[in-house]
């Protein structure tokens, strides 16, 4: 069983706080967790409108959650704007949570709409609505601690979550530790009136007898045991390259400039200056991978960060890498485009950018990820192919992953796969006579049996050496403008890449084995196709669903499960990209694509019917 809560209301109530601190303590409590933050860029629309409206929506449950959800079970609306923008996201049956000291008249009236027939506009004449007094309850609670009236109401978004996590029976243990943590140093007062309004909130919530009628549905948790933390996608990527620098050996650099939503990957890799992470806020996107391409030459494992635009400014230097055969990985986590677009809003739309923006035949490798813990899988992946095969990596992620969290299993390194860089000196190649001019000068393009140039680190006695964007001789790697050694050249670029697809495990299926239709997706609607899917299938249709997690080289096995069925429909957040791609390099006569441009989450019902209406 699982249960979806939305939290809608200004952007200074504090929404997304109490999502985070709801999650966490549902997460600590053992159950599934996975959330959607969904806010405005805009960082402080007009009060009480329906442009500053911010959301955050969870779903959890007794089993392992895959997506946030669809329809809300619980809307928990601030102000009369956030139950005009979120009540369309609400089941036929749900609990709306108003703070009914803030529905008066003239706040109604402010986004368009009369007080008196506001729930039937709204269709919510058979909703269950819950009034209540969120602000005075909130007064009340923090009146001992002498607050003024605007530092008082802050807390209001605390009684919110005492409300909630009491409907639910879920302790508010984690959320007071918490609290403490972060405001007992501050301020004591502050620290005490939040905890007041969060024991308010639960009580509220006990007394008016919410507990049993939520609860109930709920049951127990069944999460495997285990070691658990709640963890969202840019912090999974930020300790799946910790974790791949430790295995590796290899000092960790990021060289990055601040963008939504990649931010937090950098914000969160310079806490760890402990563990040897250098991080640099370069001046702009330019100079950050420039700076880790330096760094990746002087022996780092180094990565850059970005979005969609970023990733359009590092082209030129990201072809460097290429040619030079630099080691490095670009974290793009995608937005809403083109230009500066939605940087709130998640799509999937640079997938052709990232497989072909580049001048020339620049082939790399683009991997994905599908989930907030994922991502940790598929950025320590990405260090093992760049460090590995000597070659720039792409990972996609997306503005969903990356705000995004769920219960991540917390593993030991010494678990993980090696990653053993190509790091050589003069002793390990003296029998290697191919490696060496007549003059006994290092070939810097030497390579091993995987095509992976050998790694001659700055400072390593004998092998010194030079690299460069110009077209290089084969091995020699001295600069070349012959046609032949210039189709070779591009001819081995492509190579490289292709190889990288016995490092990736061949492609999972779920469902029939073959049959009418095999739906493909990535990236974050992975969770979401995957349950429609499982539901068809569930009731008998010939249908599966695969996830594709390497785009280039395409994964092992995906075009011969492809073959198996009669069409394939590829669900994506873009106008239909990898579609497009599958139809370029692999033979089927009937690929489909289920594109949505609209930068918000596929929803379960939906892909249902669009999958049946395919099938059919």
């Amino acid at each position: 069983m699982s249960t979806v809560i939305r939290f809608s209301g200004d952007s200074g109530d504090g929404m997304q706080m109490v999502g985070n601190l709801f999650s966490e303590s549902a997460a600590f409590a053992g159950y599934g967790v996975f959330t959607f933050p969904d806010y405005p860029a805009e960082v402080r629309a007009p009060q009480g409108t329906v442009a500053g409206v911010s959301g955050f929506q969870i779903n959890f449950g007794t089993q392992a959650i895959s997506h946030h959800g669809d329809k809300c079970d619980i809307l928990v609306a601030m102000n009369p704007a956030a139950l005009v923008a979120h009540s369309k996201y609400a089941t036929a049956t749900v609990t709306i949570i108003v703070d009914s000291d803030n529905f008066t008249k003239e706040a109604v009236a402010k986004v368009g709409y009369d007080i008196e027939t506001l729930t039937e506009q709204l269709h919510l004449e058979e909703c269950n609505i819950v009034e209540a007094p969120i602000t005075q309850m909130t007064l009340d609670a923090v009146a001992a601690f002498e607050l003024d009236r605007k530092s008082a109401l802050k807390c209001r978004n605390m009684v919110v979550l005492g409300m909630t996590l009491g409907m639910y029976d879920i302790s508010t243990e984690y959320a007071k530790k918490y609290i403490t943590h972060k405001f007992a140093t501050k301020n004591e007062l502050v620290c005490r009136a939040n905890i007041s309004a969060l024991e308010a909130g639960e009580n509220y919530a006990r007394n008016t007898h919410l507990v049993g009628e939520h609860h109930e549905k709920m049951g127990a948790n069944a999460l495997a045991k285990g070691v658990y933390r709640s963890i969202n996608g840019n912090q999974a990527v930020a300790w799946g390259f910790i974790a791949a620098a430790e295995k590796s050996g290899r000092p960790l650099f990021c060289g990055s400039y601040p963008i939504t939503p990649a931010t937090g990957i950098l914000e969160e890799l310079a806490k760890h200056k402990a563990l040897g992470v250098k991080t640099v806020q370069a001046e702009d996107e330019i100079a950050g991978i420039c700076t880790a391409i330096g760094a990746s030459f002087g022996g780092s494992l180094a990565v850059t960060t970005t979005s969609g635009p970023g990733l359009a400014l590092k082209s030129e230097a990201l072809g460097l890498a290429v040619m030079a055969q630099i080691p490095l990985v670009v974290v793009d986590v995608q937005r809403g485009g083109p230009s500066t677009g939605l940087p709130t809003k998640s799509e999937q739309a640079d997938l052709l950018q990232a497989m072909y923006g580049r001048n020339g035949d620049c082939p790399l490798v683009v991997l994905t990820a599908h989930s907030p813990a994922d991502c940790f899988d598929k950025a320590y992946m990405a260090a093992k192919i760049a460090l590995e095969r000597m070659m720039p990596v792409v990972l996609l992620t997306d503005g969903n992953l990356a705000n995004g969290t769920e219960p991540w299993r917390v593993r030991g390194v010494a678990d993980m796969p090696s990653i053993t860089p190509p790091i050589v000196s003069r002793e390990e190649l003296a029998e290697k006579a191919e490696c060496f001019n007549d003059n006994g000068l290092f070939k810097p393009y030497s390579a091993n049996e995987n095509l992976a140039r050998y790694w001659a680190i700055p400072g390593t006695e004998g092998l010194e050496h030079r690299l460069g964007g110009l077209e290089k001789k084969p091995i020699a790697g001295s600069i070349s403008y012959s046609p032949e050694d210039h189709a070779t050249m591009g001819a081995l670029r492509a190579e490289r890449v292709a190889r990288v697809a016995e490092m990736v495990p061949s492609v999972a299926i779920e469902g029939a084995t073959e049959g009418d239709l095999l739906v493909l997706s990535w990236g974050s609607n992975v969770g979401k196709v995957s349950e429609a899917v499982a539901q068809l299938y569930g009731e008998g249709a010939k249908v599966a669903h695969a996830t594709v997690e390497l785009i280039n080289p395409l994964q092992r096995g995906v075009a011969d499960v492809m073959m198996r069925f009669k069409r394939v429909l590829v669900c994506e957040s873009n106008s239909g990209q990898l579609a497009s791609y599958l139809r370029s390099i692999v033979e089927h006569g009937d690929i489909r694509s289920l594109a949505d441009m609209g930068a918000q989450p596929f929803a379960v019902d939906t892909l249902k019917k669009d999958i049946l209406a395919n099938l059919n």
